[in-house]
């Protein structure tokens, strides 16, 4: 394993591995913690109680941040006619259909964070799932990526929406904004985050949803998150 710099030993001494911290000191700390130049993301990365191998237990969704996620969201938008031109007027960064479908196929370009595609249009993008499919880019009408309304998902993606699904261990990672947000704007953020996941729990699902939380500035390390604080310490 790589050896952490000089900046991240320093800060790695505020945090006590041992113990979960209420919303408030978490997020204090994760601020204190933050040592990059540039201005951080602060991730939620939660572990749920599912098995990841089961298909009807895997979570896949979308999540509203009241706050934004202080990100400039590059939206792209499969659509033609007038559905095309209404991604662009809802601003939109990318908007077309055989063209971009030929550029992504054939330069694997994947330089937007949210695809939104018209259901006519799907038929269509189907061969591009091997480069959009691994980087969580291809359009899914759970995630709310399928639409007709395009002008509407383009301004929901624009304002703060992340899609987000479990990986293969059974963790979910959401990012809640940026280090400089005032403390408030992230805890408005968390608690919302928190409150939209547990509301993805699949039926099939048993037992204890949310097992473990932790935030973390970029490159900066965890904090645990006492789960008591969310009112979240009993729910199955």
């Amino acid at each position: 394993m790589p050896k952490h710099g000089k900046k991240y030993r320093e800060v790695i001494k505020l945090v006590d591995k041992q113990k979960n911290y209420d919303i408030d000191e978490a997020l204090d700390l994760v601020k204190k913690t933050s040592y990059t130049k540039f201005d951080g993301t602060v991730e939620l990365h939660v572990l749920l109680g599912i098995d990841p191998k089961k298909g009807d237990q895997n979570v896949r969704g979308t999540i509203s941040l009241p706050k934004g996620t202080g990100k400039n969201v590059r939206v792209l938008v499969f659509a033609e006619g007038e559905k095309a031109e209404q991604a662009k007027q809802a601003g939109a960064d990318f908007v077309g259909s055989d063209d971009l479908i030929e550029r992504i196929n054939n330069e694997g370009w994947t330089d937007f964070d949210v695809a939104i595609a018209t259901p006519d249009i799907m038929r269509k993008i189907g061969r591009l799932g091997k480069v959009l499919g691994p980087r969580g880019l291809m359009p899914s009408p759970k995630a709310g990526t399928v639409t007709d309304d395009v002008a509407q998902a383009v301004k929901e993606f624009k304002a703060g929406k992340v899609e987000v699904r479990n990986d293969r261990t059974g963790n979910i990672h959401v990012p809640i904004g940026k280090v400089s947000f005032d403390k408030d704007d992230l805890k408005e953020n968390l608690i919302s985050a928190f409150e939209q996941l547990m509301r993805m729990k699949p039926e099939n699902s048993k037992g204890k949803f949310i097992r473990k939380a932790v935030i973390a500035a970029t490159m900066g390390p965890g904090i645990n998150i006492d789960l008591s604080t969310l009112s979240l310490a009993t729910v199955a």
